[in-house]
Parts: C-alpha cells; structure tokens; sequence
C-alpha cells in the first residue's frame, strides 16, 4: 500500500484508540517503519494533546524513528551523519 492510499481506519469516521496504533505498528521492519510512522501520524493528527490516542501514537512515532537507524543486522545502529 502506498502512503497516498487511505488506511481502513482513517477513512471509516471512527475513533482511533491505543490499540488501533499499537496494532498498526506492531509488526514493523526497520525498512517500512517511516511509511508507518507517516501513516501514525496521519491518525494522531487531529487529537488532543493529552488523548490518550495521540499520547500513544507519539511513543510509536519515537520508537519507529529509532527502529528506522536500524538495517536489520545484529550489532549497534549505523550511525547518522547529517
């Protein structure tokens, strides 16, 4: 699925919960984990600052981030150079 399609929960009108985010980022690969985050926060968009939704869904956003340094391969992240 490309990040222009629309996500089942995104375009149905109903109301995103934690267990919608970790759901959706649960199985995640360091290759995909940006589309992933992209699409969480995508969903967290329109929350409160302090729903519990979107609370969660910036947690996940941390940690894809993180899993995003990662190749897959045993041992310590590439590191970043900018």
């Amino acid at each position: 699925m490309s990040e222009t399609e629309h996500i089942g929960v995104l375009d149905s009108g109903q109301t995103v919960t934690p267990e919608d985010i970790r759901e959706l980022t649960g199985a995640v690969t360091p290759h995909f984990s940006l589309q992933v985050r992209n699409r969480v926060r995508r969903l967290i968009a329109p929350l409160d600052a302090n729903d519990p939704t979107r609370l969660e869904g910036e947690r996940q956003i941390a940690r894809l981030e993180k899993l995003s340094q990662n190749s897959g391969q045993p041992g310590p992240p590439a590191s970043v150079t900018e």
